[in-house]
């Protein structure tokens, strides 16, 4: 298929036929009633609902007045099927959205203290919370390990250790997502492309931008960070002992650091990340688009 047809499908892919300009799509749920008719088909036991079961749980009488705003609904949010109403993708990313606490929730929690030391110093690490990122950095030297959305509702109903724990886990998610060229946010385009500067998230010079062509959402990362599930590094570990699936991200220093990556080969570029265990260390090759190329062990 040539590079024109590969465009004309796309094309073809994306063409709408009831869309709905953006403001008109906010507006739609702009109501307090078709919230709440899409939090109740979120709460129901089963999908699809009823539109007596539906009307019952959202609590309106009026029955003319409940299917005007439901059909406000449907088509855009929710759709209709022979045994009622189920939700579209986009029905459940506003109700997700409530949920998280993204759009009416402004939490705040104190700092707190996280496992692991500073990779830079070895100072105690810290977690800290503001305007819905969680960072985690250094009490001593600053240096950061890591900044990344959370979203409001990931601190509802969890522990300090569990807030920790969740935000380990969302970052590895994010960040693998992204490495495989789907956007967390959207599930666009997403490109990666290895950048040597010392303007970064982490403070190194040489970092991992991932960048979605279709929303604009950005991640950035050390170079290891992509590894954490690799097979043959998770087998390095478990062979000495250690499971990776329960060390958080920040206590691994080539996950951090650029300090364990260096550049091999420019031409085409090949990266390499040293990852140091009970005196041996696995040596990972990787190209630009952070696909691992080989791997071998150095003994002490």
């Amino acid at each position: 298929m040539s590079r024109s047809d590969v465009s004309s499908e796309r094309d073809s892919l994306l063409e709408c036929t009831d869309c709905l300009d953006p403001a008109d799509a906010f507006a739609l749920v702009g109501n307090e009633t078709r919230l709440s008719i899409l939090e109740a088909l979120w709460a129901a036991d089963e999908r699809p609902v009823s539109f007596s079961d539906l009307r019952r749980a959202v609590g309106m009488r009026d029955s003319a007045q409940f299917n005007y705003h439901l059909q406000k609904l449907t088509g855009h949010f929710v759709t209709q099927v022979e045994d009622g109403y189920a939700f579209k993708h986009a029905g459940e990313k506003v109700v997700r959205s409530v949920i998280a606490g993204s759009f009416n929730e402004h939490p705040s929690i104190e700092p707190f203290s996280v496992e692991g030391s500073c990779f830079a110093c070895g100072g105690a690490l810290r977690a800290s919370y503001e305007d819905e990122r969680l960072a985690i950095g250094c009490t001593d030297c600053g240096h950061g390990h890591g900044e990344y959305a959370f979203p409001p509702g990931g601190l509802n109903d969890r522990t300090r250790a569990e807030i920790a724990d969740a935000f380990d886990q969302r970052v590895r998610h994010l960040h693998c997502l992204a490495a495989d060229g789907v956007c967390p946010e959207c599930s666009g385009r997403m490109t990666t492309t290895v950048v040597e500067d010392d303007d970064c998230c982490l403070g190194v010079s040489r970092r991992v931008d991932h960048e979605c062509a279709q929303c604009g959402h950005t991640l950035c990362s050390a170079v290891g960070l992509r590894l954490l599930d690799h097979s043959e590094v998770v087998t390095f570990h478990r062979e000495r002992g250690v499971s990776l699936d329960e060390r958080p991200y920040w206590t691994l220093p080539w996950c951090v650091s650029d300090e364990y990556t260096s550049v091999v080969d420019r031409d085409p570029l090949r990266l390499e990340v040293r990852i140091p265990i009970a005196g041996d260390e696995l040596r990972v090759t990787m190209d630009e688009d952070l696909t691992v190329l080989e791997t071998r062990i150095d003994g002490a």
